[in-house]
């Protein structure tokens, strides 16, 4: 597994991986103090414009990005050079068009849309958030291109600037606008404007960046490079990304659902009142902040798996094919699992030291949603890896299952009047256990020399176990000597609990072998780190 290739797979995801960790730091000082602010009551506006900004973007980009990061691996992988420019051309006049629709359809109908998820609160937060469709959408494009050329820098970088841009104007204006007391639908549009501001410093970089690395690029090489037409090219764009658009616009349209459910019944099945419902929905907001977090670090896996698996598709390669999944499962499970158990068993504490004075619900929300979180890792994941190998379209039913279960789960549990907001958090974690089940059973049906499920995951989970009971014991004796009753010593016991339980991941990762030596060195410095640890 010392191949080139293998290693620019983890090295790359080891680039995107340090870039999420910064842009979470910086995203947290954005979202956190952004949540106390506005209060849950803004974060309900804040949250129900996002999810419609979302499902949009993701019509408009989810697809697109992948299909071109796969056909541009493909085809530098055969030496085309010609190819892989006309098709980055092709995709970015469709990225353009398909942008301009969704922000049009939001800066049009912002009143409509808002009133469509019973917030009419939000209209003014959708309107601003329209733009910022157009530029991610052209941004897409020349990320998907640099990642099917393995190259993740720019990226990485351009997370970087979209989330400074949230950080310094979003918060920022948000802050003023309450100061001034001008209501906090419009502090909630103002916190909000900042995505566009970022949205577009990160494209101008990108585009500059791409410039810059045309001219390093060397020539065509000596094999037939005729490009397909611009028809056949833009046909295997939307064959391989409206399947991938399809499957991953559900998890938009289940955070939408839940958006509109949760208002829904919880002023009509529970017989709250509206200020009531939206104040339970804006700390389901809060809370779902952090449990996205697991779920990012995933992502760079994601990215970085499906060129790498693609290259050796194509190659015919199954059997290095087989490596690199079973490598990105794993550190999948290892990324995944310690932060999904971690939030659930610490989840009071997290939400007091982040969030106080919220609503009494967020714990016991995060407490379900941190266990959801790992399966929406897995999600992703064996999405992910079917889209490389070629079955795209596997999402497509796969993902609308999951959400069925969860609407109906939403329809129910919410409306009951003893479970509430919290119907939410356990629908979701039905709703992804069943389509990673499902994926998981289509993998091994389907995709040739698949990796051992049992090696890849039955260590983590000892690991992750071991960890979480740390966690918990350490919170629960030092809480019992110190006290929680200050916001310090809470800060305190919190603080020691995840560092002690970090210790023990680490040291259970080594003694049980969790992580092979072939397997480490695909990571940077990680030959040095497996002779360090003396793992074989």
């Amino acid at each position: 597994m010392a191949d080139q290739k293998k290693q620019s797979f983890v090295q790359g995801a080891a680039m995107l991986t340090a870039a999420v960790i910064i842009v979470k730091v910086i995203g947290a000082l954005y979202k956190i103090p952004l949540g106390n602010i506005l209060g849950d009551e803004g974060m309900g506006y804040f949250g129900a414009a996002y999810n419609i900004y979302a499902l949009l973007l993701t019509i408009s980009t989810a697809g697109l990005p992948v299909a071109l990061s796969r056909m541009v691996s493909e085809a530098n992988a055969l030496g085309k050079r010609l190819q892989v420019k006309r098709t980055f051309t092709v995709a970015r006049m469709a990225f353009f068009v398909f942008g301009f629709i969704a922000t049009l359809l939001m800066m049009l109908f912002p009143n409509t849309m808002a009133d469509a998820i019973d917030n009419p609160e939000a209209a003014t937060s959708i309107l601003v958030l329209g733009p910022s469709v157009l530029l991610c959408c052209l941004m897409s494009a020349y990320r998907g291109y640099t990642q099917g050329l393995s190259d993740m820098v720019p990226t990485s970088v351009s997370q970087v600037l979209e989330v400074l841009g949230k950080l310094v104007f979003g918060l920022g204006l948000a802050w003023l606008f309450v100061q001034k007391g001008l209501g906090l639908p419009t502090a909630a549009a103002g916190a909000i404007a900042g995505v566009t501001i970022g949205s577009f410093a990160a494209l101008a970089y990108i585009v500059v960046y791409k410039r810059r690395m045309e001219k390093r690029t060397a020539a065509p090489t000596a094999v037939p490079d005729v490009p397909e037409g611009r028809g056949t090219i833009f046909a295997k764009l939307l064959k391989i990304g409206i399947p991938v658009t399809i499957g991953s616009a559900v998890l938009n349209i289940i955070a939408l659902i839940d958006t509109k459910l949760i208002l829904n019944r919880l002023q009509f099945g529970a017989g709250l009142a509206y200020e009531e419902a939206n104040i339970l929905y804006g700390v389901y907001f809060k809370v779902q902040t952090l449990f996205n977090l697991p779920s990012a670090f995933v992502v760079p896996l994601t990215v970085s798996a499906i060129p790498a698996i693609s290259t050796y598709i194509a190659r015919k390669q199954y059997k290095d094919a087989s490596q690199v999944t079973g490598a990105a499962l794993k550190l999948c499970a290892l990324l995944g699992m310690p932060m999904a158990l971690g939030m659930s068993v610490l989840a009071e504490p997290i939400m007091n030291v982040l969030y106080p004075g919220s609503n009494e619900q967020g714990p016991a929300l995060l407490a379900i949603l941190g266990i959801a979180s790992f399966f929406v890792c897995l999600t992703m994941m064996t999405n992910a890896i079917l889209q490389a190998y070629g079955h795209e379209r596997v999402p497509v039913w796969t993902m609308p299952i999951g959400g069925v279960v969860k609407i109906a789960l939403n329809w129910i549990l919410i409306g009951n009047a003893a479970i509430g907001v919290r119907g939410a958090a356990f629908s979701s974690v039905a709703c992804y256990l069943v389509i990673s089940i499902i994926n998981i059973v289509i993998i091994c049906l389907r995709v040739p020399e698949h990796p051992s499920f049992t090696k890849v995951f039955v260590r983590p989970v000892i690991a992750t176990l071991v960890m979480g009971a740390a966690a918990w014991l350490s919170y629960t004796g030092l809480s019992s000597v110190v006290g929680t009753g200050s916001g310090m010593r809470l800060v305190l016991c919190m603080g020691i609990s995840i560092i002690f339980a970090c210790i023990v991941y680490a040291v259970m990762i080594v003694v049980i072998r969790a992580i092979t030596k072939d397997e480490l060195e695909l990571v940077p410095k990680g030959d040095k780190i497996a002779k360090l640890l003396k793992i074989r």
